[in-house]
């Protein structure tokens, strides 16, 4: 099996990749623009490794890139969802747009299988409870959360068009080593420039489930491999959650801090887009037959101890 992988260099898509190259040959195509060509280093020169560094936009170089692979791995995106508050057509050209190339290139090619990357974003704000992936209407609050939402769309028309077959899976939020952005690194950017003083954005209390980079992996290699409809959706992540408070707790631990002062931003949400409350119901993956090996505060505790070693 040949596969192609778009954002392969960055956080999740290097880890997924590493773990492809035991199951075939493996193409990674990315910009750069997040990933990071160290992620793939470890690959370079490896008969059944490639890496083109080019963008999605790029059409022609995609349309060819892509030609003659079996499976399309689609991890590429702007991974931060602040980040289009300041530039609001990023999430269109780098999800929206970047994912009708993916799919318009891939049906050019004969190709009929593709994986995507999407985000529990796509939920809006939802009651607090386990939302599944039956709930709707879908109604985003951020540009990053409405761009997956579209890409989603696109992805299943496709499929219903040109008999694709699509396995869409909603992320909950991913740490671990090799993070290029999320609370955790934040936290550690801040108390580097001052040991003394956390500043937390909101008040603390916003609560999301966590799973690990690894469990992430693990959980889009079984789902591909043990669904076969023609558009197959998963929450992937864990059933319980973690509050921003307790994370800092758990930083602070495990870097040896003492009196350090929490300073709250105020307000219920991190940020113009962020859903402070996200609880997901995992049941669809469980029947499947999977559960994460970490539980979200599992997987907090270890992508710090991570992140840390990294750091030291």
């Amino acid at each position: 099996m040949k596969y192609f992988v778009t954002g392969g260099a960055g956080f999740i898509g290097s880890h997924l990749v590493d773990r492809l190259l035991n199951m075939g040959a493996v193409t990674v195509y990315d910009n750069l623009s997040s990933g990071k060509k160290d992620f793939i280093g470890h690959h370079l020169g490896r008969n059944d490794f490639h890496f083109i560094q080019a963008d999605l936009l790029e059409f022609a170089t995609l349309r060819e890139a892509m030609r003659g692979h079996d499976v399309i791995f689609h991890m590429a995106a702007n991974p931060d969802a602040r980040a289009g508050i300041e530039d609001t057509d990023l999430d269109l050209k780098q999800g929206t747009i970047a994912t009708y190339n993916v799919l318009e290139a891939m049906r050019l090619n004969g190709i009929k299988e593709i994986v995507f990357s999407s985000s529990s974003t796509v939920y809006g704000e939802t009651p607090v409870k386990p939302i599944s992936e039956d709930y709707g209407p879908l109604l985003p609050i951020s540009l990053y959360g409405a761009s997956k939402l579209a890409c989603e769309g696109l992805i299943t028309a496709f499929c219903h068009l040109f008999n694709m077959q699509a396995w869409i899976f909603r992320f909950a939020n991913v740490v671990g080593a090799r993070a290029t952005h999320g609370v955790i690194l934040d936290f550690i950017n801040k108390l580097e420039n001052n040991p003394g003083e956390l500043e937390i954005l909101g008040d603390g209390s916003q609560e999301k489930p966590y799973i690990h980079v690894e469990d992430c992996v693990e959980g889009i290699l079984y789902g591909f491999q043990h669904s076969n409809g023609q558009v197959n959706i998963f929450n992937l992540g864990t059933s319980a959650s973690t509050c921003v408070s307790t994370i800092a707790r758990m930083l602070l631990e495990q870097m040896g801090l003492a009196d350090v002062k929490l300073k709250y931003t105020g307000g219920k949400r991190g940020w113009p887009g962020d859903v402070p409350q996200v609880r997901f119901d995992t049941l669809r993956m469980e029947k499947l037959g999977w559960k994460p090996r970490y539980t979200s505060d599992e997987a907090v505790h270890e992508a710090i101890k991570d992140i840390l070693k990294k750091d030291n």
